[in-house]
């Protein structure tokens, strides 16, 4: 092969004119004259040799041996689980849960269990809020609603749904005539932000769990709505999205409850506002709150029109 005349070859070039040369023809890869089979596996490298321990000198007191350091720590297998009716703490160390449990069951009122939640140092969100989230509106209410977790208007104030979302939520209970004031009662899974409105860990849900499941039993409603899809994955027990959760009856007991309440799913306002296009299902859900509460009779306030 030539590269500018008939006795100039590529290899009697200078080595820049010979790769030019190659650039303008077209290379664009330089390979290795033999090929490099990468799915070999490389060669084991070899053990260490070991090392003898020094010998103690006579008449003096042996020297100290290294002791071999244990593995990382791995989770406890004691670790408890919350029951079938309830979120699974994954992660949540047992002494936490044993004490949320212990804390929750002592309370014999709500005002014992605002006292224990504020006593209770065993989820990590209480260091980074700036107050309690413990709930609001009538505890003679019959319909009980279960959101999430506060966000950084909650925090500021200390309440649940005072934001934008609350404002709506506010509306749409409005609609089959309840308030927060008289006819309903709110709270969260949580009870402190978690930093950034971030995805609440199961170790957090689990440490607050016992709490809410004895803030049930106090309140003992007759209907229970689930705000969002983790209040719904957490009281339910369930892994599906609240796309496919909500809108379906299904019953929720504790063994200190004296009977099964009927409980309940909806979207949550936030996602509402971001995806208008489910407030019609949203509504349907309202609607099956209103019927179930004509069918236990209970008697809210005149309803507002229709949004």
């Amino acid at each position: 092969m030539t590269a500018h005349g008939p006795d100039m070859t590529v290899s009697n070039l200078d080595p820049l004119a010979a790769l030019r040369w190659q650039v303008e023809a077209g290379a664009d890869e330089a390979i290795a004259e033999a090929p490099i089979d990468r799915f070999a596996l490389p060669p084991k490298a070899a053990k260490p040799e070991p090392v003898a321990a020094p010998r103690a000198t006579p008449g003096l007191s042996e020297a100290p041996r290294a002791v071999a350091q244990p593995d990382a720590p791995r989770a406890s297998a004691a670790i408890l689980q919350a029951p079938t009716y309830s979120a699974t703490p994954g992660a949540q160390s047992g002494e936490a849960l044993q004490s949320a449990s212990s804390l929750a069951a002592a309370a014999n009122n709500l005002d014992e269990l605002r006292a224990a939640l504020a006593a209770f140092d065993g989820c990590a969100l209480k260091k980074t809020a700036t107050n309690m989230v413990f709930a609001d509106g009538n505890p003679a209410a019959r319909v009980m609603f279960i959101g999430e977790a506060p966000g950084a208007d909650e925090d500021r104030q200390g309440l649940p749904f005072v934001g934008v979302s609350g404002q709506l939520l506010d509306r749409m209970i409005g609609h089959i005539g309840l308030t927060r004031a008289d006819s309903a009662y709110i709270t969260n899974v949580l009870f402190w932000r978690p930093p950034g409105n971030r995805t609440p860990t199961p170790g957090e849900i689990g440490a607050c769990l016992p709490f809410v499941e004895r803030h049930i039993e106090l309140i003992d409603p007759a209907i229970i709505v689930l705000v969002g899809g983790i209040a719904a994955k957490t009281m339910l027990a369930r892994s599906e999205g609240i796309t496919r959760l909500r809108g379906q009856w299904q019953t929720y007991e504790t063994p200190r409850m004296s009977h099964p309440v009927p409980i309940i799913a909806t979207f949550h306002p936030a996602y509402l506002l971001r995806s208008p296009g489910q407030k019609r299902e949203a509504w349907r859900d309202l609607l099956a709150v209103q019927a179930k509460m004509d069918e236990l009779g209970i008697a809210p306030k005149p309803a507002a029109p229709a949004p």
